[in-house]
């Protein structure tokens, strides 16, 4: 637990590099087709060569979102204890979608059991 790196949940970790490789991906381009406007007919080869790994990040941004996609529809679905709200979990541990508290359905990995805290 000590290694936890993530400090969103994790599904929201996939997606936020998705939008990450959407953005880059489209900067590229339209900064390729500047080079149109600064150069002219030579910013021609500069923009066709942006577009392509523009294209590139974009695509990879698809694959990303997929792949998020696809671990969500197997994540396990629970409630919260801090805020109540229905979340998804991978893995032995992750966070709140909404409020980033720490959750885990491993027992050795809890750091708080309230069936202890009563006896």
């Amino acid at each position: 637990m000590n290694n936890f790196f993530f400090k969103s949940a994790k599904i929201n970790e996939f997606r936020l590099w998705g939008l990450v490789f959407t953005l880059i991906g489209m900067g590229v381009m339209i900064l390729g087709t500047a080079g149109i406007v600064f150069w002219g007919q030579a910013g021609k080869i500069i923009a066709a060569i942006f577009m392509v790994i523009g294209m590139l990040s974009l695509l990879v941004s698809v694959g990303v979102y997929f792949w998020a996609g696809m671990m969500s529809t197997s994540a396990t679905m629970l409630q919260c204890p801090e805020c109540s709200r229905p979340t998804k979990m991978l893995g032995k541990t992750d966070r709140c979608m909404y409020c980033k508290t720490i959750l885990t359905l491993d027992p050795a990995q809890a750091t708080h059991n309230p069936s202890e805290q009563q006896t």
